[in-house]
């Protein structure tokens, strides 16, 4: 099996321009409504849309490789870091500030150009215990393959299927300052594609003994916050990657193991990131629900508990909201939960979803 940085002209990535013209101005125009549609929003709304966006983003890049991270601690790392009061703050884990400060400064400093030292640091921020799961692993430094070749394998029961097999670790200093020139460079290449090549260029060569694939999304946003001409982002491609994770490994193997002509995999990219403008609709409409709803309901008098679980039910509220959690949120009594939320159903905030017994429930009054 020859892989594509095996080939005499790597890395020459090519494209057949015709294939892909009507799509990626399909994409651009689309980009340009959203950009428009939040410019129009004022600031703060926009920081309320950069908050639920990123936080999507670290979720969901999280997701896509198997762990699952507490969405309260997220938001509320990105908060601190944003600076963006936000009620019912958490405190966070320290694998959840990791990534979450690998995102910030690769969106939030996307101008910077990269090094090794600045990937250096994102992978000690993603394994501040050294560890990945069980295992020790080589931390802010290339990989070293101890244990044998960098591969992408999948486990059925007897057998095994190697679907990438990354270059040899003696190499890969070499091919990373190559990347890292190309990256900093200002080439005549349009952003988005940009960032699509990056994408494939960086997990082709799998730098990192864990985390590849979390910092190759990061580098991807940081082009497209580049292409945006924007640090706030109101869009996450790592959702969208998430959603389509089958056909995205798909694509990524068949290209790694085809040609340096990569037409396919920037059409796979353009369409993902198409899908992912169209899905930003529903974050912005409940970024605007959440605004109106305050808007609405300004003198509408609420003591900090009230307005504390108002803006988690309008935010991450997982589950139905009963008396006991409540109390347990709020820390008080229950006696004081339940008189906190008769005096918002008083007030035409919240109703009563009574299935009986302890079943019962309370949600806004929309």
């Amino acid at each position: 099996m020859i892989y594509l940085y095996q080939r005499e002209d790597w890395p020459n990535f090519t494209w057949k321009e015709d294939k892909i013209i009507n799509l990626l101005a399909e994409v651009r125009n689309l980009q340009g409504r959203i950009l428009g549609r939040m410019e129009s929003l004022g600031f703060e709304l926009r920081q309320e849309a950069t908050l639920e966006t990123i936080t999507l983003d670290v979720l969901k890049s999280s997701e896509i490789e198997g762990e699952i991270l507490n969405p309260a601690q997220v938001r509320s790392s990105i908060a601190r870091r944003i600076g963006m009061e936000l009620a019912g703050v958490v405190p966070s884990d320290r694998d959840v500030d990791g990534i979450v400060e690998m995102m910030i400064d690769a969106t939030q400093n996307c101008y910077d150009p990269i090094s090794a030292e600045r990937l250096f640091d994102w992978h000690a921020a993603l394994f501040p215990t050294g560890r990945s799961g069980l295992y020790k692993i080589k931390v802010a430094d290339w990989r070293l393959d101890d244990a044998g070749p960098m591969q992408v394998v999948s486990r059925t029961l007897g057998k095994e299927k190697i679907h990438f097999q990354a270059p040899d670790a003696i190499l890969v200093a070499n091919e990373m300052n190559q990347f890292i020139d190309w990256f900093n460079s200002q080439l005549e290449i349009d952003g988005v594609l940009k960032a699509a090549v990056a994408h494939l260029w960086f997990i082709t060569i799998h730098p990192f003994a864990d985390g590849n694939g979390r910092i190759a999304r990061a580098l991807t946003d940081m082009l497209l916050a580049r292409a945006d001409r924007s640090k706030q982002r109101f869009y996450s491609i790592s959702a969208q990657i998430r959603t389509d994770r089958t056909p995205y490994y798909e694509i990524l193997e068949q290209t790694q193991k085809g040609q340096m002509d990569i037409t396919l995999w920037l059409l796979w990219f353009l369409n993902c990131l198409k899908s992912a403008f169209y899905s930003t609709d529903a974050v912005l409409d409940k970024v605007l629900f959440k605004a109106d709803f305050w808007k609405k309901n300004i003198a509408v008098l609420m003591n900090e508990r009230q307005q504390k679980m108002i803006n988690k039910i309008l935010d991450h509220f997982e589950g139905k909201l009963t008396s006991d959690k409540w109390a347990k949120l709020c820390k008080c009594s229950k006696d004081t939960a339940i008189r906190d939320i008769n005096d918002l159903i008083e007030k035409n905030i919240l109703c009563r979803e009574d299935a009986g017994g302890r079943s019962t429930h309370y949600v806004l009054n929309n």
